[in-house]
């Protein structure tokens, strides 16, 4: 997951100066900055989060990542930390929404504001959702860059569409460059979509299929293709879909359940609408995923099957109101 492809070798050569990833004590973070770090060993890759994470700090620090410690909520923090660049921008909060939205509407608008403002002479590439956008019908292709952010429902959704918002408005004023990525289910053998799935069979939990169909991508060609678009970056800021072709629930649930030796259980059946994206423009970048399905499948079934770990951050691919 933090392999560099030859390609970002070249486009982290063409792009001038240092690293800044916010945010990187996210679920992505550490395997993008020790990636950024291999890709680029002569820049200088800074790492900034609360690091509440136990040995994060130490373990990125020995991989070459230089780490800063600071809150993104407290405009002093923000204002102090050194000048960069380059900035990724990973911070964000979804799980817990219910019940403390302000919390939520404050990481996904008000930090992005504050970022934005400090940085604005920087190149920003700031990871969105494809929750901004709509449902859309399965056999649509999935919604495309230039489709309007109207999520369907949820505080969390609406909170990402502020969190676009305000980095459009700064870049307007102020002709900052930089991509919007809305990413959809990066997989991570600790996290993800295929994780789920794979803990539900060897849990014997029943498998709702009524969101049956979701774009997946391998996390390390997530991180890969956003550290790219670095050096493709629009003024002003544009949107990006990021992740890989559309895959099947069901289709996933039967073929971990081959591997594992065991029946998924499955309820429901599949809505005609779901929240897809179409990625042609992505791969007209970086070209089509490498990493395949059942690639995905494979590593995905042997992590689970061994009890091998797990980050306890269930994605909710199943949910349809919005409400995490």
């Amino acid at each position: 997951m933090s392999t560099p492809s030859p390609a970002l070798v070249q486009a982290l050569a063409r792009v001038d100066g240092d690293i800044m990833v916010l945010g990187v004590g996210g679920k992505m973070g550490p395997t993008l900055a020790r990636m950024a770090k291999r890709a680029a060993p002569q820049k200088r890759i800074m790492g900034v989060a609360r690091f509440s994470e136990a040995g994060l700090r130490e373990r990125l620090e020995r991989q070459g990542v230089e780490c800063l410690e600071a809150d993104l909520l407290s405009r002093p923090a923000v204002a102090a930390l050194p000048d960069a660049p380059n900035i990724v921008f990973m911070a964000g909060r979804k799980f817990g929404s219910a019940g403390s939205e302000w919390l939520t509407w404050a990481m996904n608008a008000y930090v992005p504001a504050l970022v934005a403002e400090r940085f604005r002479a920087a190149r920003i590439v700031a990871f969105s959702t494809a929750c901004v956008y709509p449902f859309t019908k399965v056999d649509s292709g999935g919604a495309t860059e230039d489709m309007a952010p109207t999520p369907p429902s949820g505080e969390y959704a609406n909170s990402c569409v502020a969190r676009e918002r305000m980095f459009e408005y700064f870049s307007h004023r102020h002709a900052t460059s930089g991509r919007l990525l809305r990413l959809s289910y990066a997989i991570d053998m600790r996290y993800g979509v295929l994780h789920d799935v794979a803990q539900k069979i060897l849990s014997h939990q029943t498998i709702d299929l009524t969101m049956g169909h979701a774009n997946i991508i391998w996390q390390g060609e997530a991180n890969d293709w956003a550290l790219r678009c670095l050096a493709h970056c629009d003024t002003p800021t544009s949107a990006l879909n990021l992740s890989g072709p559309m895959v099947s629930i069901r289709t996933v649930a039967k073929g971990l359940g081959q591997r594992l030796g065991l029946t998924p259980i499955l309820t429901g059946r599949e809505a005609d609408i779901v929240w897809l994206v179409n990625c042609q423009q992505a791969f007209g970048l970086f070209g089509p995923p490498v990493v395949s399905l059942d690639s995905m499948l494979d590593c995905t079934a042997d992590w689970a099957h061994r009890g091998l770990a797990s980050l306890g951050k269930p994605t909710h691919f199943e949910t349809r109101d919005g409400k995490y």
